[in-house]
């Protein structure tokens, strides 16, 4: 009859379209299980390819050349990559020297960086001359003018400060209205106690002055309600793990880690007065990034010598300095004042030239900070 004959269609239709249901639905699993595989191994290339596309080689920080697994000393020399000396002097020959421009997603990241960018030599010969003469008028020429100059601290002791660390209370930098609300803070790295009238001045003004001093007796005294002092040395590094766990109150450190243990996020004014160990100290300061933490920098420099832990020949020693100033200029910094110390021997590595004095004292001004 024809309610069998439906029935039988059905009966036979049914298992049919079951099979069909299952084999779409292991399909679609199937699909579903390679997705997160086919994210991670691209349709082309390998599992390495994929891992470059996601992390760019050039965004992974490098060991410096010839860099040592204590990073004690900073060897100057000239770069072994043929390439990179022909894009050095193509550089030179364009006057090109400007601060190197990273690509935004590299700023984010903000990887460690192990080595500061090296200038392009001031002329294709490399001579010492050169180098010298583009140093020297560098360090001569301000970069930006300060109406405000205060020479001698806070309370007007010109005739007592033996140096003349200057900083500048235009009032469209930051310090100034940090001094009216005495909220400034100064921090002053040194290795003889014996000029300390700046400091003076600044705690009397109202600054909270700390001054990091390794050759006194006690590890920290105070002095009146604005001013201590630290027995701890400002060091490019911070002392070897196995050394700090035998040794837990070191009196070596870095500026970084000190910031972080007196719990200070930024530093008004920084003076620097460390008798040639401020190359290293001031690469250091740029490396890990704590030279943004900064308002004002005052800092003497020293000619007469490459500096403790820079080695190199004279023309690579020069290039090196000239290239840790134009760091500061690509962090925003500006020199606002220089003192020629003409007390000090005049002699620039050891030789004379070009009238150089062996002393000089650098004033900035970080430009972020208004």
């Amino acid at each position: 009859s024809l309610p069998d004959i439906n029935m039988g269609k059905r009966q036979c239709w049914l298992p049919g379209r079951g099979l069909v249901l299952r084999l779409a639905t292991l399909a679609l699993t199937l699909l579903l299980c390679l997705q997160p595989w086919r994210s991670y191994y691209p349709s082309s290339g390998t599992q390495q390819e994929a891992t470059d596309r996601k992390y760019p080689k050039q965004y992974q920080p490098q060991p410096a050349e010839g860099l040592s697994s204590k990073r004690q000393v900073t060897y100057i020399r000239a770069s072994s990559n043929h390439q990179e000396d022909i894009h050095a002097e193509r550089a030179v020959e364009t006057g090109h020297s400007s601060c190197k421009a990273l690509p935004a997603d590299r700023l984010r990241r903000k990887p460690r960086r192990w080595r500061i960018h090296l200038q392009p030599w001031a002329s294709l010969n490399r001579s010492l001359g050169d180098e010298a003469s583009r140093f020297l008028r560098y360090i001569s020429t301000t970069q930006i003018s300060c109406r405000r100059l205060e020479t001698n601290g806070l309370m007007g002791r010109s005739k007592s400060v033996k140096k003349p660390w200057t900083i500048c209370l235009d009032d469209r930098f930051s310090l100034a209205r940090q001094v009216r609300d005495q909220q400034c803070r100064l921090y002053s790295l040194g290795l003889g106690a014996q000029d300390n009238q700046f400091e003076v001045s600044m705690a009397e003004g109202g600054c909270d002055v700390h001054r990091f001093e390794p050759s006194i007796k006690l590890s920290h005294v105070q002095q009146g309600q604005h001013l201590w002092y630290h027995r701890l040395a400002i060091d490019w590094r911070d002392p070897n793990p196995s050394v700090s766990i035998r040794k837990v109150h070191s009196r070596i450190k870095t500026l970084g880690t000190i910031l972080s243990e007196f719990g200070h996020w930024k530093i008004d004014v920084l003076k620097v007065d460390m008798e040639s160990a401020e190359w290293k100290i001031l690469e250091n300061l740029i490396l890990e990034e704590t030279i943004e933490q900064i308002g004002q920098l005052v800092l003497e420099i020293h000619l007469h010598w490459p500096g403790f832990q820079v080695n190199g020949n004279d023309s690579s020693v020069v290039r090196y300095w000239y290239s840790l100033l134009k760091e500061l200029e690509c962090k925003d910094f500006r020199l606002f004042y220089i003192h020629t110390d003409l007390s000090k021997p005049q002699t620039f590595l050891r030789k004379k030239m070009l009238n150089a004095s062996s002393c000089y004292t650098l004033s900035w001004v970080n430009g972020k900070w208004t």
